[in-house]
């Protein structure tokens, strides 16, 4: 069993397990807390790679976590985690790289200004962050490390007060050089990169929005 897929596996395990936990809580006010987990797919902008290095368009798994706070009933900021996995198309030699990101975004709900059904909303989300890059097999010594700029949008579904459902896309722009020597490109990546998922967002504590 792949490590990929084992990740799948605990990530629908868990997706499950928090429904089954939460759903008992529907009469509960939206909390101003919230957590945030989901699991998706990584497309790799194909320039940051070195001449005859090519990533698949698609790859998985790529799963985020995030802490979210609102400070009003529009305005709010979260810290969010983000990992990757990128693997080599099969006219490429082999190779695997693992980046992981850290960002602190601000979140803006943007049912103020478009009218959505009741249970929806969507949320634009945007902030910087650091990004961390490490090949595995014959290239580890070619870490990269800088700083990304990230911005998203998600899409809830909400299936009580405590919990919703959520698709969420996101660009994150690479705040890199170019390598010193090509060597130094061997196996890795240090450019953007668009990510799609799908996951949970559960209330923690309080409400929504007091006054």
């Amino acid at each position: 069993m792949t490590i990929p897929f084992k990740i799948f596996k605990s990530s629908i395990f868990f997706l499950l397990l928090s429904f089954i936990a939460v759903s008992g809580f529907s009469q509960s006010e939206t909390s101003t807390w919230k957590a945030q987990f989901a699991v998706g797919i990584n497309s790799p902008s194909q320039s940051a790679f070195v001449s005859t290095f090519e990533a698949k368009p698609i790859n998985f798994p790529t799963v985020h976590l995030g802490l979210q706070r609102m400070f009003s009933r529009n305005l709010g900021a979260k810290l969010d985690f983000g990992y990757n996995r990128l693997s080599n198309a099969s006219n490429s030699p082999e190779f695997k790289v693992n980046y992981s990101r850290v960002n602190v975004q601000a979140v803006y709900d943007l049912g103020g200004l478009i009218r959505l059904p009741q249970n929806y909303a969507i949320m634009a989300h945007a902030g910087p962050g650091f990004t961390f890059v490490k090949p595995l097999g014959d290239y580890t010594d070619n870490k990269e490390s800088f700083l990304n700029a990230m911005a998203g949008l998600e899409f809830h579904y909400g299936i009580s007060q405590s919990l919703s459902l959520f698709l969420d896309t996101s660009y994150i722009y690479a705040f890199s050089g170019d390598y010193d020597n090509s060597s130094d490109g061997f196996g890795t990546f240090n450019g953007n990169l668009l990510t799609a998922t799908i996951g949970i967002s559960i209330s923690l504590s309080g409400c929504y929005y007091c006054e």
